[in-house]
């Protein structure tokens, strides 16, 4: 039986600061990484991406209140959702996604409803305490120069809400 295509997900998330969590399936977790900026379907726009803890499968559809100690202290939307191949290569043959992400550099094409096409993270040596990689989008479908669809398209694409909604139906 067929393998059904990796999940590919990011949510916007407003905790302490405003950040996109772009999250692929690998080895059945969802592999993470904050992008301050949000990801960019303009190729000349690099996005830091700190590495994050996984999350499990389920929390690839999740959206509502973000708490910390009992509080209810941000909000998640799923700004994009949908699946991808991974396509990196070493030495012109296939990489597995785990390998490659243990190695630093993956390539995925995503088949999201926001974002479609070719994308490579690439893990840098800059220290910190968290790993610390860039995100850009490369060249084929999906190329929109100029776009700024994580300033210009904030609702969920399940839903409709965006961060707003969900926190203004709390306070009232």
């Amino acid at each position: 039986m067929p393998q059904s295509a990796p999940v590919y997900v990011c949510q916007r998330h407003r905790a302490t600061a405003l950040h996109f969590d772009l999250r692929l399936e690998i080895d059945g977790v969802l592999v993470s990484w904050a992008v301050p900026k949000g990801p960019s379907p303009d190729p000349a726009q690099k996005r830091l991406a700190v590495r994050a803890d996984d999350h499990d499968l389920a929390h690839a559809g999740y959206e509502g209140a973000y708490e910390r100690a009992g509080r209810k202290v941000g909000s998640v939307v799923v700004w994009d959702i949908g699946t991808f191949e991974h396509r990196t290569r070493r030495g012109g043959e296939p990489l597995r996604a785990s390998q490659a992400l243990a190695d630093g550099h993956l390539v995925v094409v995503l088949h999201g409803q926001k974002l479609v096409g070719p994308y490579a993270l690439t893990r840098t040596s800059a220290p910190g305490p968290k790993e610390q990689w860039i995100l850009v989008k490369m060249r084929g479908p999906g190329v929109e120069e100029g776009a700024e669809p994580a300033r210009d398209q904030l609702a969920s694409v399940l839903t409709g809400l965006t961060n707003d909604d969900l926190e203004r139906a709390w306070r009232a």
